[in-house]
């Protein structure tokens, strides 16, 4: 491994470290300085399904809200 290459890793790990895993590679930078196709791979993947499961919470969250606020005085709001 080549000092530069090195000097980007460690640059990564200490990102990781300081901002935060997920901060890090939604956020912060996409690392093009590291040359690594599946380090790229890996980190695109990572950002598809961290996009998907808060997607998934969310519409749960709206689902379960929404059941609950109409659920529970369903004649008023069919008087309206």
């Amino acid at each position: 491994m080549k000092a530069q290459e090195a000097e980007n890793w460690t640059y990564l790990h200490a990102k990781m470290r300081d901002e935060g895993f997920h901060y890090c590679f939604k956020e912060y930078s996409s690392f093009e300085e590291i040359e690594d196709e599946q380090f790229h791979q890996l980190r695109k993947k990572y950002l598809e399904v961290a996009e998907q499961l808060e997607k998934y919470v969310n519409d749960k969250f709206y689902e379960a809200n929404w059941e609950v606020e109409y659920d529970e005085d369903e004649e008023e709001d069919y008087d309206r």
